[in-house]
């Protein structure tokens, strides 16, 4: 595994996550989670990040939600595996700012891009902790809805 990677994510160390990319600065957590792997997604930087048309170009938990929801996503209570869906989960620092998103995998992992560095697969809550904060709300959409 990787040292670096660890130190940034304490909760990682000895579990069993995975690396699955090699490190790319072409997109980030908020477009790997949104499935584009083209460009980064972030408000208030229409020069260098996509944002939904339409959705307040503000770093504020309810217009992440409103980006996802543009995608079909709709809030939901569980963060576990729910056949016949796709998940993603947004996390939060401790003022409630919007710092990361993480996909759901259809083994019941979930799947992040860590800023420029590496995609891993990996337990949902092992990410928690000083760089991304905590969990902060779980959406879903039925695997049939496509953006």
């Amino acid at each position: 595994m990787s040292e670096h990677i660890e130190s940034l994510f304490p909760n990682l160390h000895g579990t069993a996550y995975q690396i699955t990319s090699p490190p790319d600065e072409n997109y980030n957590c908020i477009a790997w989670a949104a499935g584009d792997s083209t460009v980064p997604w972030w408000p208030a930087n229409p020069e260098r990040a996509f944002w939904p048309a339409g959705v307040a170009s503000e770093e504020t938990l309810d217009a992440f939600r409103e980006a996802f929801a543009t995608l079909g996503y709709e809030i939901c209570a569980s963060q576990d595996l729910e056949p016949g869906f796709d998940k993603i989960a947004l996390f939060t620092n401790r003022h409630g700012v919007p710092t990361h998103a993480a996909r759901q995998l259809s083994t019941g992992l979930w799947t992040s891009k860590l800023g420029a560095l590496e995609d891993i697969s990996h337990s949902l809550h092992q990410l928690e902790g000083t760089e991304y904060g905590k969990v902060a709300v779980t959406m879903k959409r039925p695997m049939s809805v496509k953006a």
